[in-house]
């Protein structure tokens, strides 16, 4: 573990976020001392529009010791330039890995909605556990109370309606198919053969279907359990046994940063 003293970075996250697990990921691999800050839905909202800046509540957020860049994208880039060089974002490869990133990261949001869409009314229960696992208990107790309120707002922000959940299934399914084409010649690898911060975006935002094992949240067996006939039909392709495979060989035991003082991170 990491001495919080040594750490001039701070990275507020959500413990369900793929994207969060892109960046922590990132900064572990390449050892960067930092502090993690896991925050609770609802409560993130003023503290995150407060440091972003940029009239957005959206989660990852690192906070440097002059100013916070929110977003994924944006602070890889940052990583990049301020502490790079880094094997994961290679100089001389960035382009392409920042094509192969954006690939994945437009589907995010319908990773998410399909997920929801297939927990809420199922596993209530389970989504109020992850929710609070880092709250106070006065926020805690907010959550389960506001409980039925929040996940209206969530299924409204994410637009979860039929139509929308079978478009993002399709759109799923066609990142899936293209990351097999591209891994259907045998290489390890989607950038120059090594692995990099574009094979990480990848491995992170199909997490969630895939439930490496370990991943904190969705390497859960009772998660997998949840989602098992949600995710059947892309559970034994190639692309995702891939993703299984990367966290096997690159996650190693999930340690993350030096966490806040808090409760604690949830863990597989």
């Amino acid at each position: 573990m990491m001495d919080a003293a040594q750490a001039d970075l701070t990275l507020y996250t959500f413990a369900m976020s793929h994207y969060s697990e892109k960046i922590r990921w990132t900064l572990d691999h390449s050892r960067i001392p930092y502090r993690e800050v896991c925050m609770t839905p609802v409560f993130h909202m003023l503290p995150a529009l407060r440091m972003g800046r940029r009239g957005q509540t959206t989660l990852p957020i690192l906070q440097t010791a002059h100013w916070a860049i929110q977003d994924s994208p944006r602070i890889l880039d940052w990583l990049a330039q301020h502490r790079g060089p880094l094997s994961t974002l290679p100089p001389a490869d960035m382009t392409q890995i920042r094509e192969v990133a954006q690939r994945f990261d437009a589907i995010g949001k319908d990773v998410a909605r399909f997920l929801y869409a297939n927990s809420f009314g199922s596993a209530d229960e389970h989504i109020k556990q992850l929710w609070t696992a880092h709250a106070t208990p006065g926020q805690a107790a907010f959550i389960r109370g506001a409980y039925p309120f929040i996940r209206w707002a969530f299924k409204r922000k994410l637009h979860i309606t039929p139509r929308r959940c079978q478009l993002a299934q399709q759109r799923i399914t066609q990142v899936i198919e293209w990351l097999e084409s591209q891994l259907q010649d045998g290489r390890a690898y989607l950038v120059q053969d090594r692995f990099s911060a574009a094979d990480i975006t990848a491995a992170s935002l199909l997490a969630p279907i895939a439930c490496p094992r370990q991943h904190p949240v969705y390497g859960d067996p009772a998660f997998a359990h949840s989602m098992a006939a949600a995710i059947a039909p892309w559970r034994d392709r190639p692309a995702l046994q891939w993703v299984r495979l990367v966290y096997d060989r690159h996650r190693g035991a999930f340690s993350g940063g030096v966490f806040s003082p808090q409760p604690q991170r949830l863990r597989a």
